[in-house]
C-alpha cells in the first residue's frame, strides 16, 4: 500500500453527493423494462379462463341474451382489474427486492466511511475496495495493494488482471496501457488485495454500460414448489378438459340443444379450471420475501423461501452473528505476564505498550475492521503522549493474509531511522512460526494461549523485526521476527442470542457454530448461548485429517466447529446433506461462496459480507444477527402453511361449484349455475386465496413443531383428504336441498338462488374455517385480519344486490324471494357455513393426523 494511505480524503460532502446526483443520476442500467398495464392486460386477457368468458359471452349473443353478454362483459372487466392488480402487486414487490439487493460500495464521504447502496455511488466519490467485491462503478486508482480484478464480465477473459495506481492524480486522465492498469470497471470483481480509487463515470456512462450489459438481479427461479405447482395444475386440467366435454355431449344429446349444451360445458371449465393456483404461488412468494426483508433478512432467490421451513441445520459464524462484533482488547500477555485492562492503562509496563505499539503498527492507518479498530482505541488511549504511536511514519510495503500463513505484516520507514520497521499479528501459530520458537518456548506461549481463548476471548499473537537491506523480501519468513505478546480480545455475546437458539431447539433445529476462533474460546462462547454438547468438537486440524465415514459419524453430535478454515465450510455442508440434513449455511468471504452455493440455504452477511458471498447466497443477513434468521424461519414456516391453506382452499371451493355444474346438466335438471355464477364466486375465491391467506397470522406453536419434509407435498394426504371433505360437504348439503326443491315443486329460479346463496355462504365458511387448522373458525376469529373482513363484507354485500335487485336478480336467472323461500335459505347457509370447520373437530383430527 502506497504511503498516501496516511493522508486519506476526506471525500464528497453531502451537496456535492446531491449535486451529482441531480446531474448524472443514479449509478444503475436499466434493469430489464417494467411491464406496462397494457402489457399486464394482454397477458391476463390470453388466460383460459377469459378465453372461455369471450367463448360463453358470443354463445349468449348467438341465443339472441344481449343483456347476459353485457353482464358477463362487466363481470370481466371486474376480474381482470383484479388480476392486473395483483400481478402489479407482486411486480412492484420483486423491484423492492431487486433494489434492496443490489450491490454495495464502501466509500469515504465527509471524512468517514460510508456503506451504501451502489446505485448511490456519484462522480468523484472516493471508494475503498477490497478482496471479494463488485466493483461499484468506473473509477481510477489512487493507490492500491497487490490489487487484482477479474474482468471476464467485460473481456471474457477469466484471467486475473493486475492494477497499480496512478502516480498523479491531479494530472491528465491516462490513456493507452497505463489507464487499463490504473482503472477499475463497474461489474468487474475484486479477486486480490485492496485498494482506493476515484469514480470517473457512472451508470450508462460506464464501460459497461456502454456496451448495454445488464446487471444480474432477483428473477423468479423454479423450485419444488414451482414443480409441484405444474404436476397439479396439469393433472387438475386434463380432468376438467374431459368433464367439459362429457357435459357438453351429455347435455347436448339430452336435450338437442348444442349450443346451452356448449355453455354447460364452458360452465364446467370454468368452474374446475385452476387457473388461480400458478398466481396464488407467485404472489406467496413475492409478498413473503417483502415481509421477510422487514426482519432484516432480504431474499436473492425466491426458492429460499419454500426452504426455510424445512430447515433442519443452521450452520452459524460465530463473530459478528452469535457476538456484537464489537471488540475491546481485556487482557495483554507480555513479557511473561498477563494484565487485565478493563479500563484501567495506566501504569502498564513497558511490554504491554510495546505490544499495543507494534499491533497498530501491523494494522491499517484507518482500520474498518473491528479488532484492528479496538486495538488504535487503546493505542490511543494508553499510548497518547508517548514515543509509541508513528503518525509521520511511511508505509513501505504491507504482507496480505493468506491461508497458508494467518499473518499481515506492515513494512514503516521512519522519519529519522536508517532500517526498516516491520511489525506483524495475526494467530499465534503463525505468530509462533514467523518467530521459529523451540519446542519449550512453544509450549509455554500455547499455554498462555489456551489460557486466554478459556476466558473466551479471541487470542492474536504480535511480533517485530528490523530490516535495513533493499529491495525487501516476497515473503514475511525472510524477516527475523521477534515474539513481543499476545492480545486477548473481547466479543460480547448478542443480546437475544440464548432465546433465539432455544427456539431453535424447540422448533426442531440444531445449529452448529463455525468459527476460526481457539477451541477454548469456541466453547466459552457456546456455553454462554446455551450450546448443547459444547465438549463435542472438531478443530479443523482433525477435520482435514478426517475420511468421510469419521466425519459422518462424528458430525451427528457435533455443535462446534473451531479453528475452521473457510474452505472446510463446504465439506461440513456436504456431510450434512448426505446425512439429509437440510442446511442453512452463513457466510462473509470470497472462499466462502461455495459452501453458500452447496447449502439449501445461503446466507450472506450483509454488514461485512464480500460482494461475491451476496451473489453466492439465497438471503442475505442485512444486521448480521443471529435472531434475524430466526424470525425468517419463523416467516418461512408461516409463508408455507398460508399458501398451503389457500391451495386446500382453491381444492375445497371449486368442488361444490363443478359439482353443481355437473350433476344437474348429466340428471337432466335445470342448470343450477350459470357462467355469470360462477364469475361472481371467482369473485370471491381471488381476493380469498391471495390476500385473505397471504395476510393471516402464522399459526400458535409454528415453531414448537419440528420441520417439514423439504420433498413434501404441498398438498398431500392430510390436506387433500380435508380439502375433499370440505368441498364435497358442502356440495352434498347444497345438491340436497336443490334436489329437494326441484323435485317438490319449486321453480327454476328458487331452487337456482337457494343453491346460490349455499355455495357463496359456503365459500365464506371454507375461508373462516381454512384460517387455522388448530382452532375453531370462531376461536379464529380473535386474530385479526383485515382484508378478510373486507372480503366477507363485500361478498355478503354484492349477495344482497344479486338477489334484492330486480334487473341484476333477473340477469341471474333468479325468482323473486319470497317468505317461504327463508327456512331452507337459512338452513342451507347456516349448515354450510359450519361444515367446513365440522371436519376438524377431533373426530376428524385424528383421522388427519393417524
Amino acid at each position: 500500500m502506497d504511503a498516501e494511505l496516511n493522508g486519506m480524503p476526506s471525500g464528497l460532502s453531502a451537496v456535492e453527493v446531491r449535486e451529482r446526483l441531480d446531474r448524472d443520476g443514479w449509478n444503475e442500467l436499466p434493469s430489464s423494462k417494467k411491464r406496462s398495464w397494457v402489457a399486464m392486460l394482454i397477458d391476463v386477457v390470453r388466460e383460459p379462463m377469459f378465453l372461455m368468458l369471450i367463448a360463453c359471452g358470443l354463445i349468449y349473443l348467438l341465443l339472441g341474451s344481449m343483456e347476459d353478454a353485457l353482464m358477463l362483459l362487466g363481470f370481466v372487466v371486474v376480474m381482470i382489474f383484479i388480476a392486473v392488480v395483483q400481478e402489479n402487486r407482486t411486480e412492484r414487490a420483486l423491484e423492492t427486492l431487486r433494489d434492496l439487493t443490489s450491490p454495495r460500495a464502501l466509500v469515504i464521504r465527509e471524512g468517514r466511511q460510508q456503506r451504501i447502496a451502489g446505485r448511490e455511488v456519484v462522480r468523484d466519490d472516493i471508494i475503498l475496495l477490497a478482496e471479494g467485491d463488485r466493483v461499484p462503478a468506473d473509477a481510477v486508482l489512487l493507490f492500491s495493494s497487490g490489487l487484482s480484478t477479474d474482468e471476464s464480465l467485460l473481456t471474457g477473459e477469466s484471467f486475473a488482471v493486475s492494477k497499480r495506481s496512478r502516480q498523479d492524480d491531479a494530472g491528465p486522465v491516462p490513456q493507452g496501457d497505463e489507464a487499463e492498469r490504473s482503472s477499475v470497471y463497474s461489474g468487474t470483481l475484486v479477486v486480490k488485495g485492496r485498494g482506493m480509487a476515484r469514480v470517473l463515470e457512472t451508470g450508462l456512462r460506464t464501460r459497461i454500460g456502454m456496451i448495454g450489459a445488464a446487471l444480474h438481479g432477483l428473477e423468479p427461479e423454479e423450485g419444488l414448489l414451482q414443480k409441484q405447482m405444474r404436476r397439479i395444475v396439469q393433472t387438475i386440467s386434463i380432468y376438467s378438459v374431459v368433464l367439459c366435454v362429457i357435459v357438453a355431449v351429455a347435455y347436448s344429446l339430452t336435450r338437442h340443444d348444442w349450443l346451452n349444451g356448449l355453455l354447460a360445458g364452458l360452465t364446467l371449465a370454468m368452474a374446475t379450471l385452476p387457473e388461480e393456483f400458478p398466481m396464488v404461488l407467485l404472489i406467496f412468494l413475492a409478498i413473503g420475501a417483502w415481509r421477510i426483508s422487514r426482519h432484516n433478512v432480504l431474499t436473492r432467490r425466491l426458492t429460499a423461501i419454500e426452504t426455510l421451513g424445512a430447515a433442519t441445520v443452521l450452520c452459524v459464524d460465530k463473530t459478528g452473528t452469535l457476538t456484537e462484533n464489537r471488540m475491546s482488547v481485556r487482557k495483554i500477555h507480555a513479557g511473561g505476564g498477563f494484565y487485565d485492562l478493563d479500563g484501567h492503562e495506566a501504569g502498564l509496563p513497558e511490554a504491554v505498550h510495546e505490544t499495543v505499539e507494534y499491533s497498530i503498527l501491523a494494522s491499517p492507518p484507518d482500520p474498518f475492521d473491528p479488532m484492528e479498530k479496538a486495538m488504535r482505541e487503546l493505542g490511543e488511549r494508553a499510548l497518547a503522549n508517548t514515543e509509541h504511536l508513528h503518525r509521520d511514519w511511511e508505509l513501505l510495503k504491507e504482507y496480505q493474509l493468506s491461508e497458508h500463513l494467518l499473518a499481515m505484516s506492515h513494512v514503516w520507514r521512519s522519519k529519522t531511522g536508517n532500517q526498516m520497521v516491520i511489525a506483524a499479528k495475526g494467530a499465534p501459530e503463525a505468530i509462533f512460526d514467523l518467530c521459529h520458537f523451540d519446542s519449550g518456548r512453544l509450549a509455554s506461549l500455547q499455554a498462555a494461549v489456551e489460557q486466554l481463548a478459556s476466558d473466551g476471548m479471541r487470542v492474536i499473537g504480535v511480533a517485530k523485526a528490523l530490516f535495513g537491506k533493499s529491495p525487501l523480501p516476497e515473503e514475511q519468513h525472510d524477516y527475523d521476527f521477534t515474539f513481543v505478546g499476545l492480545l486477548g480480545l473481547e466479543d460480547p455475546v448478542r443480546e437475544g442470542v440464548p432465546e433465539a437458539l432455544q427456539e431453535c431447539r424447540d422448533a426442531g433445529m440444531r445449529m452448529i457454530m463455525i468459527t476460526g476462533d481457539y477451541p477454548a474460546t469456541a466453547r466459552r462462547i457456546g456455553e454462554q448461548i446455551g450450546l448443547p454438547e459444547t465438549e463435542q468438537l472438531i478443530s479443523g486440524t482433525e477435520l482435514e485429517g478426517m475420511d468421510e465415514r469419521q466425519l459422518d459419524e462424528r458430525i451427528a453430535s457435533t455443535s462446534i466447529f473451531a479453528r475452521v478454515q473457510p474452505g472446510q465450510k463446504l465439506r461440513i455442508v456436504q456431510a450434512l446433506k448426505k446425512r439429509n440434513e437440510v442446511v442453512a449455511m452463513t457466510g462473509d468471504g470470497v472462499n466462502d461462496a461455495p459452501a453458500l452455493k452447496a447449502a439449501h440455504i445461503g446466507i450472506a452477511m450483509g454488514a461485512r459480507g464480500t460482494d461475491v458471498a451476496r451473489e453466492a447466497a439465497s438471503l442475505v443477513l442485512v444486521d448480521d444477527h443471529f435472531d434475524s434468521i430466526v424470525q425468517a424461519v419463523r416467516m418461512g414456516r408461516r409463508i408455507y402453511d398460508n399458501l398451503q391453506k389457500a391451495m386446500a382452499f382453491i381444492l375445497s371451493v371449486h368442488l361444490p361449484i363443478a359439482g353443481m355444474s355437473l350433476i344437474p346438466a348429466l340428471l337432466d335438471w335445470p342448470l343450477a349455475l350459470l357462467p355469470a355464477h360462477i364469475l361472481f364466486l371467482e369473485l370471491i375465491i381471488d381476493p380469498s386465496c391471495s390476500i385473505v391467506f397471504e395476510m393471516e397470522r402464522e399459526e400458535a406453536g409454528v415453531m414448537k413443531r419440528p420441520p417439514r419434509r423439504l420433498d413434501e407435498a404441498l398438498l398431500g394426504r392430510k390436506v387433500l383428504v380435508r380439502s375433499l371433505v370440505q368441498g364435497i360437504s358442502i356440495f352434498l348439503a347444497v345438491l340436497t336441498v336443490y334436489a329437494l326443491m326441484t323435485l317438490n315443486g319449486y321453480g327454476e329460479g328458487e331452487s337456482r338462488m337457494i343453491a346460490f346463496t349455499g355455495i357463496v355462504i359456503g365459500n365464506l365458511g371454507l375461508i373462516f374455517s381454512n384460517r387455522s387448522w388448530n382452532e375453531s373458525m370462531f376461536r379464529s376469529m380473535k386474530t385479526p385480519n383485515k382484508a378478510l373482513w373486507w372480503v366477507t363484507g363485500g361478498t355478503l354485500f354484492f349477495l344482497c344486490i344479486v338477489i334484492g335487485v330486480p334487473f341484476v336478480r333477473e340477469l341471474f336467472r333468479f325468482s323473486a324471494p319470497q317468505w317461504q323461500q327463508l327456512p331452507p335459505a337459512l338452513f342451507l347457509s347456516m349448515i354450510c357455513f359450519i361444515l367446513p370447520d365440522i371436519v376438524k373437530r377431533p373426530l376428524f383430527r385424528a383421522f388427519f393426523q393417524g
